[in-house]
């Protein structure tokens, strides 16, 4: 365990392990919460129905769950675009110039394969050769990071991790690994988030509830209380933007609300813990005006020139690829 770690903190990473028998717990909570009513039908079938709280056939004699933090950066995306005649910002005063390029950020959680695959070879490079197994495990990850007290939550519900605020990644796994200590704890909130509305006066949706049961004596949340910590993630504009391209936005977002190809960051970009990490930024790719154009259309990967199917592809940005046309025209045609 201990060349476990430190190999971790050799890639500027952090980790923790918890035992398999609280595996129920994880599923108590979000099945509980989704009893409760907490939980949004639509949105508990898309994001959370598909938890699977069970370790893999290949590996039941798990004993553990390793929960890793990766920092992540924002990337950026550039694109060149020609503003129509019914550009609702053609003409206003301070607006950008036809065939200027527009660079729009997607938040650090995307992207996250090739480096989730690097972690958990890394997992596999220390346990192996000392006999111990790993195996993917499709999990809450953010609850498992909180609860084994790698992260803390936002009043924005959120998790941060110390030295990375709320910019990085997850990667669970199963192991055969014992754990040698017990690292499970009853979910916290950042001490400094009590003073502080910066992320609730920010969110121009008002997901974040008002008042979150939050024991100060204690330094943690209340357990029990009929108050609402839990973010109403259906009003959330990230839950509408990841939807389907050929889903709308509905009437009451305001298109002026949008400020990420995918995702949303306006309750992370004015929280005092991320002041550190704003300005990191990596350029991810750029498309020409030809190109932009094509992407607004829709056209399929495989109907796009060569050169502009393999910028996607390199970039990952074929992820987004159905929900281009609909977030990236908002995107467009509103932002200054």
């Amino acid at each position: 365990m201990e060349e476990l770690f430190s190999q971790l903190k050799k890639w500027g990473y952090k980790g923790r392990i918890v035992s398999i028998q609280h595996l129920g717990d994880l599923q108590e909570e979000i099945e509980g919460r989704y009893r409760q009513g907490f939980f949004d039908q639509e949105l508990y079938q898309t994001y959370l129905a598909a938890f699977t709280f069970s370790p893999p056939d290949g590996l039941p004699e798990a004993r553990s769950m390793i929960v890793v933090a990766i920092p992540q950066p924002q990337t950026r995306v550039t694109f060149t675009w020609a503003c129509p005649e019914s550009c609702p910002e053609r003409g206003r005063r301070g607006s950008r110039r036809d065939g200027e390029p527009m660079r729009f950020i997607i938040p650090p959680t995307y992207f996250e394969q090739k480096t989730e695959n690097r972690v958990r070879e890394l997992l596999a490079g220390v346990l192996e050769p000392a006999g111990y197994q790993v195996a993917e495990a499709v999990l809450p990850k953010k609850l498992l990071a909180v609860r084994s007290g790698l992260a803390a939550y936002g009043k924005n519900n959120i998790s941060y991790v110390p030295g990375m605020g709320s910019f990085y990644g997850l990667v669970a796994v199963y192991s055969d690994l014992p754990p040698q200590e017990e690292n499970w704890q009853e979910p916290q909130m950042m001490e400094s988030c009590q003073n502080c509305s910066a992320c609730l006066r920010h969110c121009p949706v008002g997901a974040i509830p008002s008042a979150p049961p939050f024991d100060s004596a204690q330094g943690r949340l209340r357990t029990g209380s009929s108050e609402r910590f839990l973010l109403h993630a259906e009003r959330c504009i990230t839950f509408h933007n990841e939807k389907a391209g050929d889903v709308p936005f509905p009437a009451w977002i305001d298109p002026s609300w949008h400020n990420c190809l995918i995702g949303c960051l306006h309750c992370q970009k004015v929280c005092p813990q991320n002041k550190e990490f704003l300005h990191w930024v990596e350029e991810r790719v750029e498309f020409s005006q030809e190109e932009t154009a094509l992407l607004l259309q829709g056209v399929a990967l495989d109907q796009l020139p060569p050169g502009t199917a393999k910028k996607l592809e390199q970039s990952d940005v074929v992820e987004l690829l159905d929900v281009l046309p609909r977030n990236l025209g908002v995107l467009l045609n509103y932002a200054r």
